[in-house]
Parts: structure tokens; sequence; C-alpha cells
């Protein structure tokens, strides 16, 4: 009988231990699985493939989950592999992301300029605010027909539009303003200021008149619309901005592998399976 006990106990303690370590074992197989549809679309393309996909991960088996965006450690990582790559193999970016620092996008989109092969960005859902300066760094951008890029109005301390805090001065004597206000005030001018010459300056790189250059770049940054305004591929051309809405089928096999963190009950449901055309009823048939 107390045998019969022990073996109880060590049977739970086992499934314990299982609990315990198989987050990390599943994120491990899931991982594996990354890296190979990362070589088959190196394969394909004859590329290096580097992904920065943002998504809400969850973290070890808690399940609790945080918000990732563009920062210092994801540049270095980015930086870092654009070295590890030959002067003559092109790279490609697969990007999803709602944005970040800006100082964090500034390196990568120049370090992309800088790499002499040529550079694709591929976006399958969205790229907004810092993630669309790296795309008009690249040579080519390739999009979803329904994927998005964003305005480049800089938030001051992810808190205020620049451009709002510019709009302040119309609508109140400088006199009557507080010194927090103008403060801010003076960043604001200089933020946006600076973007637009950086932008100014990546399209320009890329051969575009200056002209053209900085009507673009104040299109983006003069807050005609809300920061998360999504530009859509007509917009984007619009603006001038050239874009190809076409991506290879297996970046989307490739995203299915960055799944959002797990939830009590599914807000999406479909049967994960192409359906065959159908084939419209004739007139006598109605």
């Amino acid at each position: 009988m107390a045998d019969f006990g022990a073996l109880i106990n060590l049977i739970f303690f086992l499934f314990f231990i299982l609990i315990f370590l198989w987050p990390g074992v599943k994120r491990r197989l899931v991982q594996a699985k990354r890296f190979q549809g990362i070589r088959s679309l190196e394969k394909d393309r004859q590329s290096r493939v580097i992904t920065m996909i943002h998504r809400q991960e969850a973290f070890a088996f808690l399940g609790i989950p945080f918000l990732r965006f563009i920062d210092i450690e994801e540049s270095e990582k980015i930086l870092r592999a654009i070295r590890f790559t030959p002067e003559d193999t092109p790279i490609d970016l697969v990007m999803h992301t709602p944005g970040g620092l800006v100082l964090a996008a500034e390196q990568i989109a120049r370090a992309l300029q800088k790499h002499k092969a040529k550079v694709t960005i591929i976006v399958p859902h969205h790229a907004l605010s810092g993630g669309t300066l790296i795309a008009l760094a690249a040579d080519e951008v390739l999009m979803d027909d329904n994927a998005v890029l964003g305005p480049l109005d800089p938030q001051l301390g992810r808190v205020y539009p620049a451009t709002s805090v510019l709009e302040v001065p119309k609508h109140k004597p400088l006199e009557k303003m507080k010194d927090e206000t103008l403060i801010y005030l003076d960043l604001a001018y200089k933020a946006v200021k600076q973007v637009e010459d950086l932008i100014v300056e990546i399209l320009t790189r890329k051969k575009i008149a200056p002209e053209n250059a900085r009507r673009i770049a104040q299109t983006l940054t003069k807050g005609e619309w809300t920061h998360d305004y999504p530009l859509t591929i007509d917009k984007l051309k619009e603006i001038g901005i050239d874009v190809t809405p076409k991506i290879p089928k297996k970046v989307y096999q490739l995203m299915e592998l960055y799944p959002q963190a797990p939830q009590s009950r599914p807000t999406v449901e479909y049967i994960p399976v192409p359906y065959p055309r159908r084939e419209r009823p004739s007139k006598e048939e109605h």
C-alpha cells in the first residue's frame, strides 16, 4: 500500500515537472519551425531573411501578455544580422510592427540603405510609425493587398502628438502658457523638423528628386491624420510612395508561427482550408 502511495506521489511529481517544462519545450519547437520557414524562404528568394514581428506573446507558462515594439535591443540584433550578411546577398526584412523608438528605427533604416545588395521590406499586415520609416529605406516594398503603413508624425513621450502641440499657440497666447507647455512646444518643433529632414535624406539617397522627397516627408509628418491612420496601397501611391501589392505565400505560412497570446475564448474562428471557387448559377436557376 505504501509503495502504491509512493507511485502516485511520483506520478504527480512528474506531472507537475512536465507542466513546468512544457512551455519551454513548446517554444523551442515553434522556434525550430520558424527557422525552417525562414530558411525555406531564403532558398526561394536567394536572400538573407530577417523577421521583426511584434505580437502579444505569452510569457512562460503564466500567460502574462506584454507588448513589443521597435527598441534599441531590436535594432542591435538587426544591425548584427546585416553585418553577418555578405555585401552581394540581398536582404528581405519581414515586418509586422506598431512602431517604436525613432532612434532604433533610424539605425535600422540607415544600416539597410548602406547594404550594397537589394533590400526588400515585406509587410503582410501592418508596419506603422517606425516601421514605415524603415520601409522608406528599402529598394522595394512588398505588401499584402490589405496591408498598411502609417504616418510618421513624432509622438512626445508616447503621450502627445508633436503636431498637435504645435497647434496650441493658435488657441492660446504664449504669455498664458505654463513653462511645461513651452518646453513641449520647443520639443515638438525640433521633433517634427528632425523626422522630416531624416525622411528627405532617406528618400534622396534613393535618387528621388529633393522637391518630391520634401513633399512626401511633409505629408507624412505634418499631422494631417492621426498617428494610427492606415495608409493603404492606394493612399501610398497617391502620396508618391511606390509599393508592390504582392508578397510570397511562404510569408503567410511563416506568420502562422508567430501566434497571439492564447485567450480563454476565441474571438475569430474559421475552417483553415481554401474553398473551391463557386460557379455562379445561370439565370434559369433563379
